[in-house]
């Protein structure tokens, strides 16, 4: 297939030549005016997996923008270039690798080989290897060394192995409290600021902890910093190191076979860090806190999702769409970020795992073949949970001198299944408002002939909703904005796969600890390291 499908730069398409010639969007103000506004709300509906929908009515595009829309599919052999990812062709151009995130939640394709082994039998084994050591520490099977049984987790990890795992646990603690799945509370270690592994070991009963270490090379400087203070600490509580440590690694790492850990469980190079959630980096923690059942509805609810992004009509593509919106945006209308806004709690840490994913990915000025593009790529990625972000940064976004794109995710019930009635309503109906009341504010605007109090409009939105956010819902959610992502890079002809732009400062780093310097990096050293 890969010789089929030719790599072509945004710019060169004929289908975004006549893209440009739409620069000036659809009015929002026109667009949800009325009973039409209504009609287009239903109109604009896109199923996803795990019960899910994604609505793009507050988006300023049409039937004419889709039309493009569908020719760029075709010209960038975007379904094409997904399916020789999935296939196995090694689209990670960076690092030579394939890039195999799918496949730990299902075959789309062929299958997979590669150092020896059908990988999606590898990921599996994986799955099941986490789900065998969970059940043993679930069921005092697997003890400390008094013989009683482990009541915490504790991630160490950095980037995608911190803050996706740690998402995706905020995401369904309350859930799992609520539907009597709760095992394990978990805890995070990932900043070098010794502050924060001495936070965590504080707050928690080591004798009772199982720490998992996760690093892939077994040699990420911040990760082994923190692995010799949580041993540190596990010695000078008298306790053996052996009995609380395992390991998430490569099969080559050097601890994979270190007597230190009491179990060790495998990933590889096809599945970068911010992609790994779905692998026995989100599996082994998330297992051990909610039971390995939980993992694999999770899993259930991304393969749901990636079988939507093969859909060739892009209005039944929820991922493609959006993708296609979000280059739109950014390309054409001139919008330079875009704002993540769940309103529910649990996704308070999914805006910074969508900031690992999206700019890490697509924060890139050069081609896959490492021509520089002319054209803007990867937009700045932020948000906070709703309502908190109202009595932050939405004056900027209402009133400010920048467009900013934004999406919603919210539900139609809580997590808890607890509430209260104040003047005449609920805290999850008030919730549920207040999206409804943003979404049209930001469309329609308000006149006013004061200047502080007039309201522009014209600010678009998305919204993606269900009715509760479960492991299966979440799940196609992450998916969703994985396969936005990779729809994007492949529009924008980069690769989405490698991440070169964090290597720089770890190799100075080095340099600085060495001491062997000069000129500024010396100079800046001397103002911080005594």
């Amino acid at each position: 297939m890969a010789s089929l499908i030719s790599w072509t730069n945004l710019n060169k398409l004929e289908s975004f030549k006549e893209l440009k010639t739409l620069k000036e969007g659809i009015s929002l103000k026109k667009a949800l005016k009325g009973a039409g506004g209504a009609k287009r709300v239903a109109e604009c509906n896109i199923a996803m997996g795990g019960a899910l929908t994604y609505n793009y009515a507050a988006k300023q595009v049409d039937k004419k923008t889709i039309a493009v829309f569908k020719k760029i599919v075709k010209e960038q052999q975007l379904l094409e270039k997904f399916a020789s990812l999935y296939n196995g062709e090694v689209v990670n151009t960076g690092e030579k690798r394939m890039v195999l995130h799918h496949l730990t939640r299902g075959q789309l394709g062929n299958k997979v080989t590669a150092d020896g082994t059908d990988k999606r039998e590898f990921y599996v084994a994986q799955q099941k290897a986490i789900a065998e050591f969970a059940s043993e520490v679930h069921s005092g099977k697997l003890t400390n060394e008094k013989g009683e049984k482990y009541t915490t987790v504790c991630q160490i990890g950095i980037g995608g192995s911190d803050l996706g795992p740690r998402a995706m646990y905020l995401a369904l603690e309350n859930w799992a409290k609520a539907n009597n799945t709760f095992k394990m509370e978990a805890h995070f270690i990932s900043n070098v600021d010794p502050d924060d592994a001495s936070s965590v070991l504080a707050s928690i009963d080591i004798s009772k902890t199982i720490f998992i270490l996760v690093s892939k090379s077994g040699t990420t400087l911040e990760t082994l910093t923190n692995e010799s203070f949580v041993k540190d600490a596990i010695k000078k509580a008298g306790l053996t190191v052996g009995k609380h440590m395992i390991a998430v690694t490569s099969e080559t790492s050097p601890l994979a076979s270190n007597p230190d850990y009491m179990k060790a469980f495998f990933m590889d190079d096809y599945i970068g860090g911010r992609y790994s959630s779905t692998s026995a980096v989100g599996g082994a923690v998330l297992s051990l806190a909610f039971g390995a059942d939980v993992f694999a509805r999770f899993l259930k609810g991304a393969a749901e999702e990636d079988r939507l992004a093969l859909e060739k009509d892009v209005t039944k593509n929820p991922s493609l769409m959006d993708a296609l919106i979000g280059v739109y945006e950014r390309n054409i209308l001139g919008y330079p970020s875009t704002a993540i806004l769940p309103y529910s709690q649990a996704l308070s840490r999914f805006p910074a795992h969508l900031q690992q994913l999206d700019m890490e990915s697509n924060g890139k000025s050069v081609n896959r073949f490492g021509k520089k593009v002319n054209y803007v790529t990867g937009p700045v990625i932020f948000g906070e949970p709703g309502t908190n972000g109202q009595h932050s940064f939405y004056q900027l976004l209402h009133q400010g001198t920048n467009v900013i794109p934004l999406q919603f995710i919210a539900f139609q019930k809580n997590q808890c299944g607890k509430d209260v009635t104040i003047q005449g309503s609920t805290s999850q109906k008030k919730l549920s408002a207040n999206v409804v009341a943003q979404i049209v504010a930001f469309a329609c605007g308000k006149d006013d002939e004061n200047p502080n109090k007039f309201f522009e409009g014209e600010r678009p939105s998305s919204l993606i909703y269900g009715k509760q956010l479960t492991p299966e819902s979440l799940g196609a959610l992450l998916a969703h904005y994985e396969n936005k992502v990779m729809f994007q890079g492949f529009i924008w002809n980069v690769n989405s796969f490698d991440q070169e732009g964090v290597q720089l400062g770890k190799v100075l780093a080095k340099t600085v600890l060495s001491g062997n310097m000069d000129g500024a990096l010396k100079a800046f050293s001397d103002l911080l390291i005594k």
